[in-house]
């Protein structure tokens, strides 16, 4: 046993509690899975209807999970921020007008903050979402919808620190993110324009103009081109790979590693075959407005370093490679 090491008793307990901990927090989710009903379509169709702001809020850990709720609605399509109920009361309040939503998070449903605000909140014409583990609190009782968070225990050996209830309360307000984005068709590229600084947004909002090679830097030569001189190209050109176009820039073919290995193989003479004997006649090609995603996809699944960039008249706009997906960070 180390320095560091608990004695054998005490990590066995740990261990024991730390399991019956997940497993209480689990059977709550579940449980809460299967209350779900019509008042959770209900708050889905309030909050749709909305022309205002979500205003989301709570006290101690209850608070915790608000912030979190409200930045979750907002990177996924519904307009919603965090009032501290503390703050409400002294003079944050005066964020909410009528056309906004508000929804209180609190498992007693009797949070002293909470409730001095609820009158405030109404006088204003706001509606109001009650998340709470009591259906027969104060704050339940005065909510235009009341959403059920209860739990059976706590997952705290004393029943008395916030764990279950805070777990049934992040769940259930997942579920209504959830919810509310597949109702307005938030998309990934929605998502990522939420998370432009992230790898996300990179992924998603990169087009493949933004990372190929143009044009006037792909190597290129004739399709009437010796080999020598598709190797000469190539070589200069440094993608491992060349381009045969016609004199009006229409894609031909493409001549890269994998085809000269096939042609020394297939024992041509090098000094005297022409490309157009060895090239790949119609390549697989994308957009240049195409994601850059798609184009890290296609060359994964039919297992290319390059790809060929070609315009909606079929004229060459340029070329990538593996090197320049993840140069740009996308893959």
């Amino acid at each position: 046993m180390t320095a560091c090491s608990p004695p054998r008793p005490v990590a066995s307990r740990a261990l024991r509690l730390g399991r019956h901990v997940l497993e209480i927090e689990a059977a709550a989710v579940t449980a809460l899975a299967g209350r779900l009903g019509e008042a959770f379509e209900r708050a889905v169709t309030l909050i749709l209807q909305c022309r205002g702001r979500v205003v989301v809020s709570g006290i101690g850990k209850s608070g915790h999970i608000a912030r979190k709720f409200a930045a979750t609605l907002a990177s996924t399509g519904t307009p919603a921020y965090f009032v501290h109920a503390a703050e409400a009361a002294h003079g944050d309040l005066g964020m909410i007008t009528a056309e906004d939503i508000v929804i209180a998070i609190s498992n007693s449903g009797a949070s002293g903050e909470l409730l001095i605000i609820i009158p405030q909140v109404k006088r204003r014409g706001a509606r109001l979402i009650a998340m709470t583990g009591n259906a027969d609190s104060p704050l339940a009782r005065e909510a235009d919808v009341h959403l059920d968070a209860a739990v059976s225990e706590e997952a705290c050996p004393l029943n008395l620190a916030p764990t279950a209830s805070t777990t049934a309360e992040l769940a259930l307000s997942d579920a209504l993110a959830v919810a509310l984005l597949d109702a307005r068709g938030f998309g990934a590229e929605d998502f990522a324009r939420s998370h432009p600084g992230g790898s996300l947004g990179r992924r998603l909002l990169t087009h493949v103009r933004d990372v190929m090679r143009p044009r006037e830097r792909v190597p290129t030569v004739a399709g009437e081109a010796s080999l020598g001189e598709a190797l000469l190209a190539m070589t200069r050109g440094g993608m491992g790979m060349t381009v045969a176009v016609t004199p009006s820039g229409r894609l031909e073919g493409i001549f890269t590693d994998g085809d000269l290995r096939r042609a020394l193989e297939s024992g041509i003479d090098m000094r005297t075959a022409q490309l157009a004997e060895v090239f790949t006649r119609d390549p697989h090609t994308i957009d240049p407005d195409a994601l850059a995603v798609e184009a890290a996809e296609i060359m994964e699944r039919l297992r290319i370093n390059q790809l060929v960039v070609v315009d909606g008249a079929g004229l060459l706009a340029g070329a990538l490679n593996t090197h320049d997906l993840m140069q740009a960070q996308v893959i």
